[in-house]
């Protein structure tokens, strides 16, 4: 008599990602219970920080149901050039602001490459539909908000 027994593995891989996750949660949650500012209405500054740590706990605690249950999936393969698309965007929206470029052009650089990381192969277009969420956005916190994004010579023209 052959049975087909099926032995039961734990996957480590999400294990080890359960508890990098529970470990966050406990550290944000320590933080937020030393936080001495109190709020005098309302719910008060230190309401997201218990809301992330119970989201993290949340996670964790998932991530151990999946570890003894059917493990993570199999991860697919990396696309190299969706990597460098998106790093070359994040470095470009990093020099532009830092050489001056304002927000608005660091925006539609950082959108343009995010979106041909994705496959798509309009670059002009897609700079410019950056440059017009950027400016959106530049409008929206600046005048609107009054907060200060990082000005260049398109954002002094505003």
């Amino acid at each position: 008599m052959n049975q087909d027994v099926t032995t039961s593995r734990v996957d480590r891989p999400a294990l080890v990602v359960a508890a990098l996750l529970l470990i966050a949660a406990a550290f944000v949650f320590y933080d937020a219970r030393s936080q001495t500012i109190v709020s005098t209405y309302g719910l008060g500054p230190t309401a997201m920080p218990y809301l992330v740590s119970a989201v993290l706990a949340i996670l964790g605690l998932s991530h151990v149901v999946v570890a003894f249950r059917e493990g993570l999936p199999k991860p697919e393969a990396v696309d190299r050039n969706a990597i460098l698309w998106l790093t070359g965007g994040l470095i470009g929206l990093i020099a532009c602001i830092g050489l001056g470029g304002g927000f608005i052009i660091a925006t539609a650089i950082v959108f343009s490459c995010t979106a041909r990381s994705f496959g798509r192969q309009a670059l002009a277009i897609d700079f410019g539909i950056g440059a017009v969420l950027g400016l959106s956005i530049f409008l929206l916190f600046s005048k609107l908000l009054q907060l200060t994004l990082p000005s260049g010579p398109l954002e002094n023209l505003f």
